[in-house]
This record gives C-alpha cells, sequence and structure tokens, in this order.
C-alpha cells in the first residue's frame, strides 16, 4: 500500500472553501497536496458570491459529487477526502462511490435514513425551513443565526469576524431535499449504501456543542453502517459546529490525519 500524499478538503452550506484556509496551510507545510474545490460555480470569491446569489440556486448534489469525484480521478493515487457539515454528507457519498483511502466527516450533515432531529438543528434551520418558497432561494443567516449555528462557543468579535469573512447564502432546495429524502419513496440525492464493504474507513468527527449537527446526529448516521469496514466516531469537547476555525483546531486536524493515515487503505 502506498501512503496517500493528497488531500481533498470538502466544504459545507453556508461557506466555501476559504473556511478551510487554516487547513489548507497547516497540511501543505507537512508536505500533503491539498485541495479545496469549491462547489461549481463557487470558483468565485466569497463576496462575488455574496453579490449574485444565483450561482448558489443553481447548485444541486449530483453536479457537486461530479465535480469533486473528477478532480480524484486525475489523481495518481486515492487521496484522504474530509468533509465539513454537507461536505461530511459528500464526502460519505464519496467514499461510497469507491473513491478515497479514508474518509473524515467533521460535523457531518446526515445521509439518508438518519431520523434524529434534535431541536436545536430545527433551530439552527429554521430561517431555510420556515417557508417552502426557500427551496427555490439561496437564504442567508443574520449574524444572530450564524452565531447560534455556527459559532456558539465562540467570542462575539470571533463569531462576527468569521461570519463576514466566510458567510454566504445556502441553497435552500438542497436544505429542503435532505429534510424530505426519509419522506420521498426511492432513493434520494444524500442516499448511501450502507452495507458497502468496499467502502474506505471513515472516522465521524462531532462537537460536542455543536448546535446545527449535534453529536447525537453523528451517532446515528455511523450506526447506520453495517459493512464490515471501519466506522469510527470521535467526540471533541467544547466545540462548536465551525470547528476547523475554532482556537485548538490544530490539535483536532492532527488527529483526524493520523487516523486517516492508519487506516487509509
Amino acid at each position: 500500500m502506498t501512503t496517500p500524499d493528497t488531500i481533498v478538503l470538502v466544504h459545507g452550506f453556508w461557506v466555501t472553501p476559504r473556511s478551510w484556509e487554516n487547513w489548507i496551510t497547516h497540511y501543505e507545510a507537512k508536505g500533503f497536496r491539498v485541495l479545496a474545490p469549491g462547489y461549481p460555480g463557487f470558483e468565485v470569491e466569497v463576496e462575488a458570491l455574496r453579490d449574485n446569489p444565483e450561482i448558489i440556486v443553481d447548485v444541486t448534489v449530483p453536479a457537486i459529487i461530479a465535480k469533486i469525484e473528477g478532480i480524484i480521478r486525475e489523481l495518481d493515487k486515492q487521496p484522504i477526502i474530509m468533509g465539513h457539515s454537507a461536505g461530511g454528507a459528500f464526502t460519505q457519498i464519496l467514499l461510497d462511490h469507491g473513491f478515497g483511502a479514508a474518509g473524515v466527516a467533521l460535523n457531518s450533515a446526515p445521509t439518508e435514513g438518519v431520523r434524529v432531529v434534535p431541536l436545536s438543528q430545527v433551530k439552527s434551520t429554521f430561517p431555510v425551513l420556515k417557508s417552502p418558497a426557500n427551496r427555490h432561494k439561496a437564504v442567508g443567516l443574520s449574524l444572530a443565526e450564524w452565531t447560534y449555528a455556527f459559532t456558539n462557543t465562540f467570542t462575539e468579535d470571533e463569531s462576527l469576524a468569521l461570519y463576514e469573512r466566510y458567510h454566504i447564502p445556502a441553497n435552500g432546495g438542497i436544505l429542503w431535499g435532505s429534510v424530505l429524502a426519509n419522506f420521498q419513496p426511492g432513493h434520494q440525492d444524500t442516499w448511501v449504501d450502507y452495507h458497502n464493504d468496499d467502502r474506505a474507513p471513515l472516522l465521524f468527527v462531532s462537537g460536542s456543542e455543536d448546535h446545527i449537527m449535534p453529536p447525537a446526529i453523528q451517532k446515528s448516521n455511523a450506526k447506520h453502517y453495517k459493512s464490515n469496514t471501519v466506522t469510527e466516531v470521535k467526540e471533541y469537547e467544547g466545540y462548536a459546529h465551525l470547528l476547523p476555525a475554532q482556537s485548538g483546531w490544530e490539535k483536532i486536524a492532527d488527529e483526524v490525519l493520523d487516523w486517516a493515515l492508519t487506516h487509509a487503505r
């Protein structure tokens, strides 16, 4: 087996690849090639997406997955794939499709079939889910909504600075689709085969204080996997949803990388 030399970082909703900026430089300093692709159309900066949210409205889960798969196919060997929030669900899909030497899902959104819905998640996603009309819109968060959902353990100054640097509107249609995935016939966009024995090892990372994707979701998602491949959950005490930007993130980045390298197929 050859050791992976590339790390693919997959961002979530309400942010762009910029949200990985600390991890990119951290892993590059260790000698890894680091790729942090944006969703289709997200090749522009945060400010441009705020000015033209129609780009966000047009994106779909299959298009996101197809773009990342195309990037991975160009690599000489399978990378480590790490995803945050919705990117955690996309990481699971990519692994199920046969990509990746190992996967890490940080504060992951659930894949199809995970029906745990904590009240804090309902409150966090309410800005989108309060109206079916939002299925056709890009919906942003106010600073107060961002703080509750993403940075509830941060200082006010930290939360504001990250809001101004990272926040963009999110695709309401994808969020609505994930909510309805368990209530519609047939497989939806976030379906994975929980019995896939060929899937690469997967680590769920959970922040104990995460409001939007709390530990109960990570534990339930992991328990759905009935395959013979490695599936583990690690919880970090005191961490909110925006774990990759919270003080102490370096320790987590190092530990999940060590796990991925140890378990890489």
